[in-house]
Protein backbone atom coordinates (compact mmCIF):
# COMPACT_ATOMS: atom_id res chain seq x y z
CA UNK A 1 0.00 0.00 0.00
CA UNK A 2 1.50 3.35 -1.05
CA UNK A 3 1.56 6.14 1.53
CA UNK A 4 -0.97 8.92 1.07
CA UNK A 5 0.61 11.74 -0.97
CA UNK A 6 -0.88 14.45 1.25
CA UNK A 7 0.48 12.73 4.34
CA UNK A 8 3.92 12.42 2.78
CA UNK A 9 3.85 16.12 1.82
CA UNK A 10 2.90 16.94 5.39
CA UNK A 11 6.02 15.14 6.67
CA UNK A 12 8.25 16.83 4.11
CA UNK A 13 6.81 20.26 5.00
CA UNK A 14 7.45 19.64 8.69
CA UNK A 15 10.93 18.19 8.18
CA UNK A 16 12.21 19.60 4.89
CA UNK A 17 15.72 18.18 5.36
CA UNK A 18 14.65 14.55 5.29
CA UNK A 19 14.98 14.18 1.53
CA UNK A 20 15.87 10.69 0.31
CA UNK A 21 15.93 9.29 3.86
CA UNK A 22 12.22 9.97 4.24
CA UNK A 23 11.45 8.42 0.86
CA UNK A 24 13.42 5.28 1.76
CA UNK A 25 11.70 5.01 5.14
CA UNK A 26 8.26 5.49 3.60
CA UNK A 27 8.85 3.01 0.79
CA UNK A 28 10.07 0.41 3.29
CA UNK A 29 6.72 0.35 5.10
CA UNK A 30 3.27 -0.57 3.86
CA UNK A 31 1.48 1.49 6.48
CA UNK A 32 1.86 5.15 7.31
CA UNK A 33 2.56 6.92 9.63
CA UNK A 34 2.55 4.69 12.74
CA UNK A 35 5.61 2.56 11.93
CA UNK A 36 7.40 4.90 9.55
CA UNK A 37 7.18 7.91 11.85
CA UNK A 38 8.78 5.97 14.70
CA UNK A 39 11.52 4.87 12.31
CA UNK A 40 12.23 8.50 11.41
CA UNK A 41 12.38 9.48 15.08
CA UNK A 42 14.63 6.55 16.03
CA UNK A 43 17.02 7.45 13.20
CA UNK A 44 17.17 11.06 14.37
CA UNK A 45 15.59 12.39 11.17
CA UNK A 46 12.86 14.21 13.07
CA UNK A 47 12.16 15.07 16.72
CA UNK A 48 9.31 13.79 18.88
CA UNK A 49 7.79 17.27 18.87
CA UNK A 50 7.81 17.43 15.07
CA UNK A 51 6.16 14.01 14.90
CA UNK A 52 3.47 15.01 17.40
CA UNK A 53 2.66 18.18 15.45
CA UNK A 54 2.42 16.22 12.21
CA UNK A 55 0.08 13.63 13.75
CA UNK A 56 -2.08 16.37 15.27
CA UNK A 57 -2.44 18.08 11.90
CA UNK A 58 -3.07 14.80 10.09
CA UNK A 59 -5.89 13.73 12.43
CA UNK A 60 -7.31 17.23 12.92
CA UNK A 61 -6.53 17.23 16.65
CA UNK A 62 -5.04 19.96 18.87
CA UNK A 63 -1.35 19.76 19.82
CA UNK A 64 -0.56 20.21 23.53
CA UNK A 65 3.08 21.05 24.50
CA UNK A 66 2.18 20.46 28.21
CA UNK A 67 4.80 23.00 29.37
CA UNK A 68 4.51 23.25 33.18
CA UNK A 69 1.22 21.30 33.01
CA UNK A 70 0.09 19.49 36.17
CA UNK A 71 -2.67 16.91 36.35
CA UNK A 72 -5.74 17.99 38.32
CA UNK A 73 -5.55 16.02 41.62
CA UNK A 74 -9.23 14.98 41.36
CA UNK A 75 -8.39 12.73 38.40
CA UNK A 76 -6.13 10.60 40.62
CA UNK A 77 -9.22 9.49 42.57
CA UNK A 78 -10.79 7.87 39.51
CA UNK A 79 -7.88 7.06 37.17
CA UNK A 80 -5.04 4.68 38.01
CA UNK A 81 -1.61 6.31 37.87
CA UNK A 82 -0.20 3.01 36.57
CA UNK A 83 -2.68 3.25 33.67
CA UNK A 84 -1.49 6.78 32.84
CA UNK A 85 2.12 5.58 32.70
CA UNK A 86 1.39 2.38 30.81
CA UNK A 87 -0.07 3.89 27.63
CA UNK A 88 0.93 6.80 28.41
CA UNK A 89 -1.58 9.68 28.63
CA UNK A 90 -2.62 12.62 30.83
CA UNK A 91 -6.17 13.82 31.49
CA UNK A 92 -6.52 17.47 30.47
CA UNK A 93 -10.11 18.13 31.56
CA UNK A 94 -13.77 17.35 30.88
CA UNK A 95 -15.97 18.65 28.09
CA UNK A 96 -19.60 17.72 27.36
CA UNK A 97 -19.38 14.58 29.51
CA UNK A 98 -16.25 13.53 27.60
CA UNK A 99 -12.79 13.11 29.11
CA UNK A 100 -10.12 15.10 27.23
CA UNK A 101 -6.74 13.34 27.21
CA UNK A 102 -3.36 13.93 25.56
CA UNK A 103 -1.46 10.94 24.16
CA UNK A 104 1.45 10.51 21.73
CA UNK A 105 -0.21 8.20 19.17
CA UNK A 106 -3.86 8.85 18.25
CA UNK A 107 -3.58 5.91 15.84
CA UNK A 108 -3.28 3.39 18.71
CA UNK A 109 -6.88 2.17 18.57
CA UNK A 110 -6.35 -0.82 20.88
CA UNK A 111 -5.16 1.53 23.64
CA UNK A 112 -8.11 3.86 23.06
CA UNK A 113 -10.58 0.99 23.24
CA UNK A 114 -9.03 -0.23 26.49
CA UNK A 115 -9.10 3.26 28.01
CA UNK A 116 -12.73 3.85 27.10
CA UNK A 117 -13.66 0.48 28.58
CA UNK A 118 -11.73 1.03 31.82
CA UNK A 119 -12.68 4.68 32.28
CA UNK A 120 -16.30 4.03 31.24
CA UNK A 121 -16.69 7.27 29.34
CA UNK A 122 -16.05 8.59 25.80
CA UNK A 123 -12.70 10.23 25.10
CA UNK A 124 -11.70 13.38 23.24
CA UNK A 125 -8.08 13.39 22.05
CA UNK A 126 -5.19 15.82 21.87
CA UNK A 127 -1.62 14.99 20.81
CA UNK A 128 1.60 15.51 22.74
CA UNK A 129 5.04 13.88 22.93
CA UNK A 130 5.76 10.88 25.12
CA UNK A 131 8.51 12.83 26.92
CA UNK A 132 6.16 15.74 27.67
CA UNK A 133 3.46 13.40 29.02
CA UNK A 134 5.87 11.56 31.32
CA UNK A 135 7.33 14.89 32.51
CA UNK A 136 3.82 16.18 33.29
CA UNK A 137 3.05 13.04 35.30
CA UNK A 138 6.33 13.43 37.19
CA UNK A 139 5.57 17.10 38.01
CA UNK A 140 2.03 16.41 39.18
CA UNK A 141 0.89 15.91 42.75
CA UNK A 142 0.22 12.28 42.00
CA UNK A 143 3.92 11.56 41.47
CA UNK A 144 4.22 10.26 45.02
CA UNK A 145 1.29 7.95 44.30
CA UNK A 146 3.06 6.86 41.12
CA UNK A 147 6.18 6.00 43.07
CA UNK A 148 4.17 4.05 45.65
CA UNK A 149 2.60 1.97 42.88
CA UNK A 150 6.02 1.39 41.34
CA UNK A 151 7.29 0.47 44.81
CA UNK A 152 4.71 -2.28 45.06
CA UNK A 153 6.16 -3.93 41.96
CA UNK A 154 9.83 -2.94 42.28
CA UNK A 155 10.39 -2.74 46.00
CA UNK A 156 13.94 -1.54 46.69
CA UNK A 157 15.96 -3.86 48.88
CA UNK A 158 18.94 -2.79 50.90
CA UNK A 159 21.96 -4.98 50.24
CA UNK A 160 24.41 -5.29 53.13
CA UNK A 161 27.69 -7.18 52.99
CA UNK A 162 28.83 -9.21 56.00
CA UNK A 163 31.49 -11.82 56.67
CA UNK A 164 29.21 -14.61 55.44
CA UNK A 165 28.51 -12.90 52.14
CA UNK A 166 25.66 -10.71 50.97
CA UNK A 167 22.56 -10.23 53.10
CA UNK A 168 19.46 -8.78 51.45
CA UNK A 169 17.19 -6.85 53.80
CA UNK A 170 13.82 -5.29 53.14
CA UNK A 171 13.72 -1.65 54.10
CA UNK A 172 10.90 -2.19 56.58
CA UNK A 173 12.97 -4.81 58.39
CA UNK A 174 15.61 -2.25 59.43
CA UNK A 175 13.44 0.48 60.96
CA UNK A 176 9.86 -0.62 61.53
CA UNK A 177 9.10 2.36 63.76
CA UNK A 178 10.07 4.80 60.98
CA UNK A 179 7.77 3.54 58.24
CA UNK A 180 6.83 7.04 57.06
CA UNK A 181 10.49 8.08 56.86
CA UNK A 182 11.34 4.84 55.05
CA UNK A 183 8.71 5.64 52.45
CA UNK A 184 10.05 9.19 52.11
CA UNK A 185 13.62 7.95 51.52
CA UNK A 186 12.38 5.34 49.04
CA UNK A 187 10.40 8.00 47.18
CA UNK A 188 13.45 10.28 46.90
CA UNK A 189 15.71 7.45 45.69
CA UNK A 190 13.22 6.08 43.15
CA UNK A 191 12.46 9.55 41.81
CA UNK A 192 16.19 10.22 41.41
CA UNK A 193 16.73 6.96 39.52
CA UNK A 194 13.85 7.75 37.16
CA UNK A 195 15.37 11.14 36.30
CA UNK A 196 18.97 9.88 35.84
CA UNK A 197 20.24 12.07 38.69
CA UNK A 198 23.96 12.01 39.53
CA UNK A 199 23.76 13.44 43.08
CA UNK A 200 21.07 13.96 45.73
CA UNK A 201 21.56 16.88 48.15
CA UNK A 202 19.63 17.06 51.44
CA UNK A 203 20.23 20.43 53.13
CA UNK A 204 18.94 21.73 56.46
CA UNK A 205 17.82 25.37 56.72
CA UNK A 206 16.41 27.38 59.63
CA UNK A 207 12.76 26.45 58.96
CA UNK A 208 12.78 23.64 56.38
CA UNK A 209 14.70 20.78 54.75
CA UNK A 210 15.55 21.15 51.06
CA UNK A 211 16.03 18.17 48.71
CA UNK A 212 17.84 18.90 45.44
CA UNK A 213 18.85 16.81 42.41
CA UNK A 214 21.92 17.36 40.24
CA UNK A 215 21.24 16.60 36.57
CA UNK A 216 23.87 17.34 33.90
CA UNK A 217 25.91 19.14 36.54
CA UNK A 218 23.15 21.58 37.58
CA UNK A 219 21.28 21.57 40.91
CA UNK A 220 17.51 22.06 41.01
CA UNK A 221 14.82 21.52 43.69
CA UNK A 222 13.45 17.98 43.68
CA UNK A 223 10.61 18.42 46.18
CA UNK A 224 8.79 21.18 47.97
CA UNK A 225 10.60 22.11 51.21
CA UNK A 226 10.05 19.46 53.89
CA UNK A 227 9.04 20.13 57.49
CA UNK A 228 12.08 20.56 59.73
CA UNK A 229 10.83 17.84 62.09
CA UNK A 230 11.56 15.29 59.32
CA UNK A 231 15.25 16.20 59.24
CA UNK A 232 16.52 14.11 62.18
CA UNK A 233 14.70 10.86 61.27
CA UNK A 234 15.62 11.33 57.58
CA UNK A 235 19.34 11.61 58.43
CA UNK A 236 19.08 8.71 60.88
CA UNK A 237 17.49 6.53 58.20
CA UNK A 238 20.32 7.25 55.76
CA UNK A 239 22.91 6.55 58.50
CA UNK A 240 21.29 3.18 59.24
CA UNK A 241 21.38 2.29 55.54
CA UNK A 242 25.05 3.35 55.31
CA UNK A 243 26.08 1.64 58.59
CA UNK A 244 27.21 4.93 60.14
CA UNK A 245 27.07 6.12 63.76
CA UNK A 246 23.57 7.48 64.43
CA UNK A 247 24.61 9.13 67.71
CA UNK A 248 27.50 11.11 66.18
CA UNK A 249 26.35 14.47 64.80
CA UNK A 250 29.41 16.69 65.27
CA UNK A 251 31.95 15.25 62.82
CA UNK A 252 31.73 14.34 59.11
CA UNK A 253 30.97 10.73 58.20
CA UNK A 254 31.28 8.85 54.90
CA UNK A 255 29.65 5.57 53.96
CA UNK A 256 27.87 3.72 51.22
CA UNK A 257 24.94 1.43 50.64
CA UNK A 258 23.46 -0.54 47.80
CA UNK A 259 19.84 -1.09 46.83
CA UNK A 260 18.46 -3.80 44.59
CA UNK A 261 15.40 -2.92 42.56
CA UNK A 262 13.94 -5.72 40.45
CA UNK A 263 17.10 -7.11 38.75
CA UNK A 264 19.09 -3.89 38.94
CA UNK A 265 21.62 -3.00 41.65
CA UNK A 266 22.51 0.65 42.33
CA UNK A 267 25.35 1.89 44.56
CA UNK A 268 25.10 5.08 46.64
CA UNK A 269 28.07 6.88 48.19
CA UNK A 270 27.00 8.92 51.23
CA UNK A 271 28.75 11.92 52.75
CA UNK A 272 27.36 13.59 55.90
CA UNK A 273 28.62 16.99 57.02
CA UNK A 274 27.58 19.02 60.10
CA UNK A 275 26.25 22.50 59.28
CA UNK A 276 24.81 25.46 61.20
CA UNK A 277 21.23 24.11 61.09
CA UNK A 278 21.99 20.39 61.28
CA UNK A 279 23.64 17.70 59.19
CA UNK A 280 23.71 17.98 55.39
CA UNK A 281 23.87 14.87 53.20
CA UNK A 282 25.06 14.28 49.63
CA UNK A 283 24.42 10.94 47.93
CA UNK A 284 26.39 10.11 44.76
CA UNK A 285 24.44 7.65 42.59
CA UNK A 286 26.27 4.95 40.64
CA UNK A 287 23.64 3.23 38.50
CA UNK A 288 25.94 0.60 37.00
CA UNK A 289 23.31 -0.96 34.73
CA UNK A 290 22.49 2.41 33.17
CA UNK A 291 26.15 3.43 32.87
CA UNK A 292 27.25 0.08 31.48
CA UNK A 293 24.46 -0.07 28.91
CA UNK A 294 26.43 2.07 26.45
CA UNK A 295 29.97 1.22 27.49
CA UNK A 296 30.34 -1.42 24.80
CA UNK A 297 29.85 1.30 22.20
CA UNK A 298 31.80 3.96 24.11
CA UNK A 299 34.44 5.59 21.93
CA UNK A 300 36.58 8.68 22.33
CA UNK A 301 35.09 10.32 19.24
CA UNK A 302 31.67 10.32 20.95
CA UNK A 303 32.82 12.43 23.89
CA UNK A 304 33.21 15.71 22.02
CA UNK A 305 37.01 16.12 21.97
CA UNK A 306 38.24 18.51 19.28
CA UNK A 307 39.87 16.70 16.31
CA UNK A 308 43.45 17.73 17.15
CA UNK A 309 43.24 16.61 20.79
CA UNK A 310 41.46 13.41 19.77
CA UNK A 311 44.23 12.51 17.33
CA UNK A 312 47.00 13.23 19.86
CA UNK A 313 45.26 11.42 22.72
CA UNK A 314 44.67 8.32 20.57
CA UNK A 315 48.36 8.29 19.72
CA UNK A 316 49.27 8.54 23.43
CA UNK A 317 47.06 5.61 24.51
CA UNK A 318 48.66 3.29 21.98
CA UNK A 319 52.21 3.85 23.26
CA UNK A 320 53.87 0.67 24.64
CA UNK A 321 54.54 2.14 28.10
CA UNK A 322 54.33 5.37 30.09
CA UNK A 323 51.60 7.26 31.95
CA UNK A 324 48.42 8.75 30.47
CA UNK A 325 47.04 11.21 33.01
CA UNK A 326 43.57 12.81 32.93
CA UNK A 327 42.81 15.71 35.25
CA UNK A 328 39.86 17.86 36.22
CA UNK A 329 37.47 18.49 39.12
CA UNK A 330 35.03 15.94 40.50
CA UNK A 331 32.29 15.17 37.99
CA UNK A 332 34.22 16.35 34.93
CA UNK A 333 34.05 12.98 33.14
CA UNK A 334 37.62 11.76 33.80
CA UNK A 335 36.59 8.14 34.42
CA UNK A 336 34.40 8.07 31.31
CA UNK A 337 37.32 9.30 29.19
CA UNK A 338 39.66 6.64 30.58
CA UNK A 339 37.10 3.90 29.97
CA UNK A 340 36.55 5.10 26.43
CA UNK A 341 40.33 4.94 25.92
CA UNK A 342 40.59 1.41 27.34
CA UNK A 343 37.60 0.26 25.29
CA UNK A 344 39.44 1.30 22.13
CA UNK A 345 42.66 -0.54 22.99
CA UNK A 346 41.06 -3.58 24.67
CA UNK A 347 41.96 -6.65 22.59
CA UNK A 348 42.34 -10.34 23.38
CA UNK A 349 46.13 -10.26 23.20
CA UNK A 350 46.64 -7.82 26.10
CA UNK A 351 45.75 -7.94 29.80
CA UNK A 352 44.20 -4.89 31.44
CA UNK A 353 43.77 -4.60 35.23
CA UNK A 354 42.11 -1.69 37.01
CA UNK A 355 41.87 -0.63 40.65
CA UNK A 356 39.06 1.82 41.35
CA UNK A 357 37.03 3.37 44.16
CA UNK A 358 34.44 2.14 43.31
CA UNK A 359 34.21 0.15 40.05
CA UNK A 360 31.80 2.33 38.08
CA UNK A 361 31.70 0.58 34.68
CA UNK A 362 31.85 -3.10 33.79
CA UNK A 363 34.19 -3.92 30.90
CA UNK A 364 34.37 -7.33 29.26
CA UNK A 365 37.81 -8.92 29.37
CA UNK A 366 39.15 -6.48 31.99
CA UNK A 367 40.09 -7.46 35.56
CA UNK A 368 38.56 -4.78 37.82
CA UNK A 369 39.43 -4.46 41.52
CA UNK A 370 37.42 -2.27 43.94
CA UNK A 371 39.27 -0.43 46.71
CA UNK A 372 38.23 -1.55 50.20
CA UNK A 373 40.00 0.62 52.76
CA UNK A 374 38.14 -1.00 55.68
CA UNK A 375 39.81 -4.29 54.76
CA UNK A 376 43.16 -2.64 54.05
CA UNK A 377 42.95 -2.73 50.23
CA UNK A 378 44.19 0.75 49.30
CA UNK A 379 45.26 2.03 45.89
CA UNK A 380 48.95 1.56 46.80
CA UNK A 381 48.56 -1.98 48.20
CA UNK A 382 46.34 -3.06 45.32
CA UNK A 383 48.72 -1.61 42.74
CA UNK A 384 51.62 -3.60 44.17
CA UNK A 385 49.62 -6.81 43.84
CA UNK A 386 48.49 -5.91 40.31
CA UNK A 387 52.11 -5.76 39.13
CA UNK A 388 52.58 -9.42 40.13
CA UNK A 389 49.76 -10.43 37.76
CA UNK A 390 51.70 -9.51 34.61
CA UNK A 391 49.39 -6.80 33.17
CA UNK A 392 50.06 -4.92 29.94
CA UNK A 393 47.87 -1.93 30.79
CA UNK A 394 46.90 -0.67 34.24
CA UNK A 395 44.28 1.83 35.34
CA UNK A 396 44.59 3.49 38.76
CA UNK A 397 41.32 5.27 39.59
CA UNK A 398 43.02 8.21 41.30
CA UNK A 399 46.45 9.22 42.60
CA UNK A 400 45.86 10.61 46.09
CA UNK A 401 49.20 10.25 47.88
CA UNK A 402 52.94 10.01 47.37
CA UNK A 403 53.07 6.21 47.78
CA UNK A 404 50.51 5.56 45.02
CA UNK A 405 52.23 8.12 42.78
CA UNK A 406 55.64 6.46 43.27
CA UNK A 407 54.33 2.98 42.42
CA UNK A 408 52.40 4.25 39.37
CA UNK A 409 55.48 6.07 38.05
CA UNK A 410 57.66 3.02 38.66
CA UNK A 411 55.13 0.88 36.77
CA UNK A 412 55.21 3.28 33.83
CA UNK A 413 59.01 3.23 33.78
CA UNK A 414 59.19 -0.59 33.80
CA UNK A 415 57.18 -1.32 30.66
CA UNK A 416 53.52 -0.80 31.61
CA UNK A 417 51.05 1.71 30.17
CA UNK A 418 49.36 3.33 33.18
CA UNK A 419 46.06 5.24 32.96
CA UNK A 420 45.23 7.40 35.97
CA UNK A 421 43.58 10.61 37.19
CA UNK A 422 44.49 13.41 39.58
CA UNK A 423 42.52 16.43 40.74
CA UNK A 424 43.88 19.69 39.31
CA UNK A 425 42.43 22.76 37.59
CA UNK A 426 44.41 22.44 34.36
CA UNK A 427 47.19 20.46 32.71
CA UNK A 428 49.94 22.67 34.18
CA UNK A 429 48.74 22.50 37.80
CA UNK A 430 49.32 18.73 37.67
CA UNK A 431 53.07 19.31 37.60
CA UNK A 432 52.92 21.27 40.84
CA UNK A 433 50.68 18.63 42.45
CA UNK A 434 53.24 15.87 41.85
CA UNK A 435 56.15 18.02 42.99
CA UNK A 436 54.25 18.87 46.21
CA UNK A 437 53.70 15.14 46.79
CA UNK A 438 57.47 14.77 46.95
CA UNK A 439 57.96 13.26 43.49
CA UNK A 440 61.25 14.04 41.80
CA UNK A 441 60.58 15.96 38.56
CA UNK A 442 62.98 13.70 36.62
CA UNK A 443 61.01 10.53 37.41
CA UNK A 444 57.70 12.24 36.78
CA UNK A 445 58.77 13.66 33.41
CA UNK A 446 60.42 10.42 32.31
CA UNK A 447 57.24 8.40 32.90
CA UNK A 448 54.59 10.81 31.60
CA UNK A 449 53.27 10.58 28.02
CA UNK A 450 50.60 13.26 28.19
CA UNK A 451 48.19 15.22 30.41
CA UNK A 452 44.57 15.70 29.36
CA UNK A 453 42.63 18.32 31.33
CA UNK A 454 38.88 18.38 30.75
CA UNK A 455 35.50 19.87 31.68
CA UNK A 456 31.91 19.01 30.78
CA UNK A 457 29.62 21.60 29.17
CA UNK A 458 25.89 21.18 28.70
CA UNK A 459 24.80 20.97 25.07
CA UNK A 460 21.88 22.89 23.60
CA UNK A 461 18.72 20.78 23.25
CA UNK A 462 18.38 19.72 19.61
CA UNK A 463 14.56 19.90 19.77
CA UNK A 464 14.39 23.62 20.67
CA UNK A 465 17.74 24.98 19.43
CA UNK A 466 17.51 28.35 17.68
CA UNK A 467 19.85 31.13 16.54
CA UNK A 468 19.98 34.34 18.58
CA UNK A 469 21.53 37.77 18.16
CA UNK A 470 24.84 38.68 19.77
CA UNK A 471 24.59 40.24 23.22
CA UNK A 472 27.48 42.77 23.25
CA UNK A 473 27.56 42.94 27.06
CA UNK A 474 27.80 39.15 27.31
CA UNK A 475 30.54 39.07 24.66
CA UNK A 476 32.63 41.58 26.64
CA UNK A 477 31.95 39.71 29.89
CA UNK A 478 33.12 36.50 28.19
CA UNK A 479 36.44 38.07 27.16
CA UNK A 480 35.61 38.20 23.43
CA UNK A 481 36.57 41.07 21.18
CA UNK A 482 33.18 42.54 20.18
CA UNK A 483 34.18 43.25 16.58
CA UNK A 484 35.52 39.74 16.00
CA UNK A 485 32.54 38.18 17.83
CA UNK A 486 30.13 39.74 15.32
CA UNK A 487 31.33 37.16 12.80
CA UNK A 488 30.20 34.31 15.05
CA UNK A 489 26.71 32.77 15.15
CA UNK A 490 25.19 32.20 18.58
CA UNK A 491 22.46 29.74 19.57
CA UNK A 492 20.43 28.79 22.60
CA UNK A 493 17.61 26.45 23.57
CA UNK A 494 14.26 28.17 24.10
CA UNK A 495 13.08 25.34 26.40
CA UNK A 496 10.76 22.44 25.62
CA UNK A 497 9.39 19.28 27.31
CA UNK A 498 12.26 17.16 25.99
CA UNK A 499 14.81 19.22 27.96
CA UNK A 500 12.46 19.98 30.90
CA UNK A 501 12.44 23.64 29.74
CA UNK A 502 16.14 24.10 30.57
CA UNK A 503 17.30 24.59 26.97
CA UNK A 504 20.05 21.99 27.49
CA UNK A 505 20.14 18.24 27.05
CA UNK A 506 23.27 16.11 27.53
CA UNK A 507 26.90 17.15 27.92
CA UNK A 508 30.12 17.15 25.90
CA UNK A 509 33.79 17.31 26.82
CA UNK A 510 36.09 20.29 26.34
CA UNK A 511 39.77 19.41 26.65
CA UNK A 512 43.29 20.79 27.01
CA UNK A 513 45.92 18.32 25.82
CA UNK A 514 49.53 18.78 26.96
CA UNK A 515 51.89 16.56 24.95
CA UNK A 516 55.13 15.94 26.87
CA UNK A 517 57.48 16.79 24.03
CA UNK A 518 61.22 17.19 24.63
CA UNK A 519 61.07 21.04 24.84
CA UNK A 520 58.24 20.84 27.41
CA UNK A 521 60.14 18.23 29.45
CA UNK A 522 63.24 20.44 29.47
CA UNK A 523 61.23 23.39 30.79
CA UNK A 524 59.76 21.24 33.58
CA UNK A 525 63.19 19.86 34.57
CA UNK A 526 64.57 23.41 34.63
CA UNK A 527 61.68 24.26 37.02
CA UNK A 528 60.40 27.04 34.78
CA UNK A 529 57.17 28.78 35.92
CA UNK A 530 53.87 27.33 34.61
CA UNK A 531 53.18 30.50 32.61
CA UNK A 532 56.32 29.94 30.53
CA UNK A 533 55.53 26.25 30.00
CA UNK A 534 51.98 27.18 28.99
CA UNK A 535 53.17 29.81 26.48
CA UNK A 536 55.52 27.24 24.90
CA UNK A 537 52.73 24.63 24.71
CA UNK A 538 50.29 27.07 23.06
CA UNK A 539 52.99 28.09 20.59
CA UNK A 540 53.37 24.38 19.81
CA UNK A 541 49.68 24.04 18.92
CA UNK A 542 47.98 23.28 22.25
CA UNK A 543 44.32 24.25 22.49
CA UNK A 544 43.46 25.68 25.92
CA UNK A 545 40.28 24.73 27.79
CA UNK A 546 38.82 28.18 27.16
CA UNK A 547 39.61 28.09 23.47
CA UNK A 548 38.08 24.60 23.14
CA UNK A 549 34.95 25.85 24.93
CA UNK A 550 34.60 28.87 22.63
CA UNK A 551 34.96 26.55 19.64
CA UNK A 552 31.89 24.70 20.97
CA UNK A 553 29.99 28.00 21.02
CA UNK A 554 31.08 28.75 17.46
CA UNK A 555 29.81 25.32 16.35
CA UNK A 556 26.41 25.94 17.96
CA UNK A 557 26.91 23.14 20.50
CA UNK A 558 26.62 25.24 23.67
CA UNK A 559 26.26 28.83 24.92
CA UNK A 560 28.54 31.55 26.26
CA UNK A 561 26.74 31.41 29.62
CA UNK A 562 27.54 27.70 29.91
CA UNK A 563 31.24 27.97 29.07
CA UNK A 564 31.57 30.90 31.49
CA UNK A 565 30.20 28.59 34.17
CA UNK A 566 32.83 25.87 33.71
CA UNK A 567 35.99 27.59 32.35
CA UNK A 568 38.02 30.63 33.40
CA UNK A 569 37.89 33.68 31.15
CA UNK A 570 41.40 34.18 29.80
CA UNK A 571 42.56 37.72 30.37
CA UNK A 572 45.73 37.52 28.29
CA UNK A 573 45.72 38.88 24.77
CA UNK A 574 46.90 35.52 23.38
CA UNK A 575 44.12 33.62 25.19
CA UNK A 576 41.33 35.98 24.15
CA UNK A 577 42.43 36.11 20.53
CA UNK A 578 42.81 32.35 20.44
CA UNK A 579 39.18 32.02 21.46
CA UNK A 580 38.01 34.03 18.48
Amino acid sequence: MEPNTAEYDLFVDETPLLGEDAELALSAQDRFPAVVSQTLVSQGLMSEEQLARVLATQYGLPYEPLADFRVDPRFYRTISVELMHRHPFVPLGERDEMLVIAMPDPNNFSALDELEMLLKRPLQLAVSTRAAILAALSRSEGSSQTLKEIEAEYRPLLVREDDQGEEVLSVEKIAKDQSSVVRLVDTILLNALQKRVSDIHIEAADHAVHVKFRVDGILSPALDPLDLKLHAPLISRLKVMSELDISERRVPQDGRFRIRMDKKTVDFRVSILPSAFGEDVVLRILDKDYISAGVGELRLDRLGLNPADLRRFRRAITEPYGMVLVTGPTGSGKTTTLYAAMTEINTEDIKIITIEDPVEYQLNGVVQIPVNEKKGLTFARGLRSILRHDPDKIMVGEIRDCETAQIAIQSALTGHLVFTTVHANNAFDVIGRFVNMGIEPYNFVASLNCILAQRLVRTICAACREEIALDPALAIESGLDEQAARGMRFHHGRGCPECHNTGYRGRQTVTEFLDLTDPIKELILDRKPPSEIRARAIAGGMTSLRQAAIDKVRQGVTTLQEINRVTFIEQTREGANAGI
